[in-house]
């Protein structure tokens, strides 16, 4: 099977810089389709970090976050699909894309982290489809930024915002 999307990246334009993505479409070639599509029209636009936890990882891609007022509602909006699960013996380590879900494996749809510390705990439980390849200062202020206290202490007191989220593919 050849894979489709080999080569191309996500630049991801948040409020604390950029973050460059390369997708592993040869892993996870239905999560890497599904957040190019999302990108593409304009579903992460305005979407923040709502959960962040320092050596662990940042979490994005709801939409309720575009609206402040819905913090109550952050982390449990999608885009109204759900992706099968592709596990894969790719380690969850500094830099790499995965994705959020709920308990049930194969519920991930816009939702995504980016792994800040050693997450190897949740190797061949959660479907990483991309590598950091770039931006590891945006990362670092993103996951390190102060957290409201309460419950789990990872809900950003000025949660980071993703501008746009541009697709390249290579020539």
């Amino acid at each position: 099977m050849t894979a489709t999307n080999v080569g191309v990246r996500a630049i991801v334009q948040t409020t604390a810089g950029n973050i460059t993505l390369e997708f592993m479409p040869e892993i996870a070639p239905n999560h890497v389709a599904n957040f190019i599509k999302l990108a593409e029209d304009g579903f992460y636009n305005g979407t923040r970090f709502h959960r962040t936890i320092p050596g662990f990882m940042i979490q994005g891609g709801c939409p309720h976050t575009k609206d402040l007022e819905k913090a109550h509602q952050w982390g449990t909006g999608g885009p109204g699909w759900n992706v099968d699960q592709e596990f894969s013996a790719t380690p969850h380590v500094r830099g790499v894309l995965s994705a959020a879900r709920s308990q049930d494996v194969n519920s991930a749809g816009s939702q995504f982290f980016l792994v800040h510390g050693d997450a190897s705990f949740l190797d061949n439980q959660y479907t990483v489809y991309g590598q950091m390849v770039d931006g590891d200062d945006a990362l670092e202020a993103i996951a390190t930024a102060p957290c409201q206290p309460g419950g789990e202490g990872s809900t950003p007191i000025s949660p980071v915002e993703i501008v746009t989220i541009s697709i390249e593919r290579p020539e």
